[in-house]
């Protein structure tokens, strides 16, 4: 295996690429499998504390870790928090912002836009899950002396990286949620990441609690996110 290194300055280096052709028959199956799974994923915010294979979420993250990236600069870093005092520190940390948020920082139309989801200013998923994965961005790339070299398309890149990730969980059999406290310059402190990084997403990982569940949504049908001219 070949490590990655920056590729600032160095010329088009083509190889080939010839992956097998799959059969129609068996795309149209594979698709429609796959379609009628990832409809049944959903947001979790009650999780078991049962654990749950490392390995597993480990792939995942490789899975995410494929993902198309702006001059393939993968501009992200994946932080699996296990400590259980960092991740007391974390909620504290979230609960403390979202409280602020929740009190009038998010305005009327947010909150009414998040009052059928049932969501408040406390968040058990921080130190219930068995899993907590901080998705940071690399805002720029530092190189060794400390100078640095700007990323492009970070927010596309990470954003792709980080759907990536919740199909990879859900196909695994495995419950997520993408939090996004706001603002998360706290992230970056509490888990020491250097000053090109910057928090994306905190998803707490696990199976569903006996008790769980969720809102009673409604997708949108294919015809209403689909146009073709």
């Amino acid at each position: 295996m070949t490590n990655w290194t920056p590729n600032h300055g160095q010329d088009f280096d083509p190889v080939p690429y010839r992956p097998a052709r799959v059969p129609a028959e068996q795309s149209l199956r594979t698709a429609a499998e796959l379609r009628a799974r990832m409809d049944e994923r959903r947001t979790v915010r009650m999780f078991s504390s049962d654990p749950v294979p490392t390995q597993v979420v480990l792939d995942a993250i490789a899975v995410a870790a494929t993902a198309p990236s702006g001059a393939h600069q993968q501009p992200w870093t994946f932080v699996r928090v296990v400590d259980p005092e960092v991740r007391k520190a974390i909620r504290a940390a979230a609960e403390h912002e979202e409280r602020i948020s929740y009190e009038g920082r998010l305005g009327d139309e947010w909150l009414d836009a998040l009052r059928p989801l049932g969501t408040d200013d406390v968040k058990p998923h921080l130190t219930d899950a068995p899993e907590l994965v901080v998705v940071f961005q690399q805002r720029f790339y530092l190189e060794p002396d400390g100078s640095s070299r700007k990323h492009y398309y970070v927010d596309e890149s990470v954003g792709i990286a980080v759907g990536m990730l919740l199909t990879a969980l859900h196909l695994a059999g495995l419950a997520a949620l993408t939090h996004t406290p706001s603002p998360m310059k706290f992230l970056g402190e509490v888990l020491d990441r250097p000053r090109n990084e910057k928090a994306f997403a905190v998803i707490p990982i696990g199976y569903p609690a006996d008790d769980c569940v969720v809102p009673n949504l409604v997708r949108k049908t294919l015809d209403q996110v689909v146009v073709t001219v």
